[in-house]
């Protein structure tokens, strides 16, 4: 081990251990961006980005749940990354079955699809419906698999739900109107049942959330990392507690 790593360590200990527990977020969100500028950076193709930015997940999870986090999504898969070229999209789908066959083989945690996944073929949506049923009785901490989702298709997927659903008990349009709130269409979302994001992080550098939880992330505190996500390592994570810890919530106020 060199003088670089004992001094990361130690760094990255000194930050953990200064984090008040109290300030820890439940509810984490990560949009993993970045890979495919990691792998034209490295010389290689976009699959191996994706690959090694694969494999930087599970590590992750362990980072978070040392700290106390609840609940956890990683936005894998958006519903415009479906229009990606077939051969690209076609491995960027079996690396994100992998990897969740990998998650839910670990045990240890809860793994909950998270999107449109009739807009996915039908072995990748197997797949993530597959995980979902095998850990449904893990009492671990929660990973929302986003793929193929989109903030903008959720609450319609939402708002048509509530709508089926009404139309089901012969609710009039009228009488709908006048029962319609915002905690209605929240029972109606992907994330239901969940606390919305507290924290939510986005690597490589961009500042915007490209329709990441629209509705839930109303309240969030953001967090940008200039680190590709195949970069991102666990001091990053804690510097992201660190600043979230140090804000004073308003929740909109």
């Amino acid at each position: 081990m060199g003088l670089s790593d004992l001094l990361y360590g130690a760094y990255s200990r000194r930050v953990a251990a200064a984090l008040p527990p109290e300030r820890i977020p439940r509810h984490v969100g990560v949009i993993l961006d970045g890979n495919r500028r990691w792998a034209r950076d490295a010389g290689t193709t976009a699959s191996v980005g994706h690959k090694v930015g694969a494999g930087k997940i599970e590590e992750f999870l362990g980072w978070c749940e040392e700290v106390g986090v609840e609940v956890v999504t990683l936005w894998l898969l958006s519903t415009d990354n479906l229009a990606r070229s077939g051969a690209e999209l076609a491995d960027l789908l079996a690396i994100i079955e992998d990897t969740v066959r990998s998650l839910a083989a670990a045990g240890r945690w809860r793994v909950h699809p998270v999107g449109a996944l009739d807009l996915l073929p039908d072995a990748t949506a197997a797949v993530l419906k597959a995980a979902a049923d095998a850990t449904s009785g893990v009492d671990g901490l929660i990973v929302n698999v986003a793929v193929g989702y989109g903030g903008r298709q959720e609450i319609a997927d939402a708002v048509r739900a509530l709508l089926q659903e009404h139309a089901e008990r012969g609710t009039s349009i009228e009488e709908l109107a006048g029962l319609l709130d915002v905690e209605h269409i929240a029972e109606h979302l992907y994330t239901r049942g969940q606390p919305d994001p507290d924290l939510v992080i986005r690597t490589s550098g961009e500042q915007r959330l490209s329709g990441f939880l629209l509705w839930q992330s109303a309240h969030s505190e953001f967090y940008f990392c200039e680190a590709y996500w195949p970069d991102f390592r666990r001091v990053d994570f804690l510097r992201a507690l660190r600043s979230y810890a140090a804000r004073g919530r308003r929740f909109g106020t």
